[in-house]
């Protein structure tokens, strides 16, 4: 007997026909394990929602969907919410935003229904004392790991984890990923996973689902799908997740256009930087990789001038522009883009010549140039980066930072944007600085590599020769992760 029936599954917006997703139809036996993968938009995080009775207003579904028998579409919450928690259950992709930023994490499991925060927190592999701080405290691994704590408390027959290990790092990924494996098989708990990330459904999910404008395109074994897919769009997933191979013009062998000399940022206790000896040539194309709170960012934050070293000094030979990882949050909702855009231009030019600018930057990141009077909630994921990178280029700078500037992003639309980079550094003779957590991606854009660990430097050269020969145990250890 199946635990899930989806059945003519199907949803469209308040007052129109045009159906959202679907018709769908799946299911999936108890103890079972079934990923979803799509770009975004595609509806896999619909088909979620969905399953828990979660839709938002302005949306109705119909079809059919019982979970261990009971009907979720057409009822009321009051008969859906028991449901939640013991039957099903689901770990969200954000969980700074699923958590209460105000209350202790140990009262939030409480209220999950956790009655020993103890051991809920030591069978997710945290500590005990996780229990007595609040979400800020915590690391992105440790949240993630904290809901699915509370995803767990009532023991539910099924878990839905939605893009659970997106932004984390490849070591923090490993350990989340083990931690939800671990869970599911020692309570024969059944597993929806949604992601974007192909390896990661390849390690979970023996059965997967591939979704395209709100319709499975492709359904059968993983190891089947990715070796030989059928569809054409399930092929165009699988060549994107590998990132372009890039070419670019050799760095100058020069004085260091960025140079940081004993370089340590101590915020309170913590040591975010601890001794670092950094140089970066003109021209040259850095990865800058480690664990959460190793200190990346906080190194680009220097250099950008964001922040000021405790101690040590940063000697920076030309004009700095960043691209953050959030354009949604980088991006002011209430301007329309040109505005935003001409914000980083240096000088005073008038309107006519601000605009005209403007216009170029986003013909040079492939947007149209009637894009101009729009705001940024009008723009897709992929697109706000063409216009965050638009900003920077706007700027005229020397030196262009980004800190998980793709992190976020599906893999067509990933492979896009490093495509886009790739062709404006070059084109610019721009120097890099690229943060990520993704190492594939390091491979592709970057000839140089900088490993962190806790604040230290414990690695920096040729992009390849650390791939092939790390010397230390951590970066074997990330490299080990990122090829899983």
């Amino acid at each position: 007997m199946s635990l899930l029936k989806v059945n003519g599954l199907a949803v469209t917006a308040a007052g129109s026909t045009t159906a959202l997703l679907g018709p769908l139809n799946f299911e999936l036996a108890a103890g079972e394990k079934l990923g979803i993968m799509g770009e975004s938009g595609s509806g896999k995080s619909l088909t979620a929602l969905s399953i828990m009775g979660l839709l938002p207003d302005g949306v109705r579904a119909s079809g059919s969907v019982t979970v261990d028998g009971h009907e979720v579409i057409g009822a009321g919450d009051a008969r859906v919410r028991p449901l939640r928690g013991t039957t099903m259950a689901m770990v969200f992709q954000e969980p700074m935003s699923a958590l209460d930023p105000l209350m202790r994490v140990g009262k939030q499991l409480s209220q999950a229904g956790v009655r020993d925060a103890a051991t809920a927190l030591e069978e997710v592999e945290l500590d005990a004392d996780i229990a007595t701080r609040f979400p800020h405290q915590l690391s992105g691994g440790q949240r993630q790991r904290v809901l699915i704590a509370m995803a767990m408390a009532g023991r539910p027959d099924l878990l839905i984890c939605d893009e659970p290990t997106t932004a984390l790092d490849a070591t923090t990924q490993d350990g989340v990923l083990h931690v939800i494996e671990r869970v599911t098989e020692a309570r024969g708990t059944a597993l929806i996973f949604i992601t974007h990330d192909l390896g990661v459904i390849r390690r979970m999910c023996p059965r997967v689902l591939v979704m395209h404008h709100g319709a499975v395109v492709e359904s059968g074994p993983t190891e089947r799908i990715l070796a030989q897919p059928e569809h054409p769009y399930t092929r165009k997933l699988i060549a994107s997740s590998q990132p372009p191979e890039m070419s670019f013009s050799p760095a100058a062998a020069e004085d260091g256009l960025v140079t940081l000399q004993r370089v340590s940022k101590v915020h309170g206790t913590n040591a975010a930087l601890d001794g670092i000896d950094l140089r970066v040539h003109r021209g040259e194309r850095l990865g800058i990789v480690g664990g959460s709170g190793s200190g990346k960012t906080s190194l680009l934050k220097l250099i950008a001038g964001l922040d000021q070293p405790t101690s040590g000094e940063v000697t920076v030979g030309g004009r700095v522009q960043m691209v953050f990882q959030d354009p949604q949050g980088s991006l002011n909702p209430r301007l329309k883009i040109w505005k935003s855009i001409a914000e980083a231009m240096p000088g005073n030019p008038n309107k006519a010549e601000k605009r005209s600018r403007v216009a170029g930057a986003l013909e040079e990141v492939g947007l149209p140039a009637d894009s101009l009077d729009r705001f940024p909630h009008e723009f897709s994921g992929g697109q706000r980066q063409r216009i965050s990178i638009a900003r920077a280029l706007c700027g005229e700078p020397d030196i262009l930072l980004a800190d998980e500037a793709v992190s976020a992003l599906d893999m067509s639309v990933r492979a896009q944007v490093l495509e886009l980079l790739a062709g404006v550094i070059d084109k610019r003779g721009l120097t890099l600085l690229f943060v990520t957590h993704d190492l594939a991606v390091v491979r592709h854009l970057c000839d140089s590599v900088a490993v962190l660990d806790r604040g230290r430097l414990i690695e920096h050269g040729p992009t390849e020769a650390v791939w092939s020969s790390p010397s230390t145990d951590y970066t074997r250890r990330l490299i080990a992760a990122a090829e899983m």
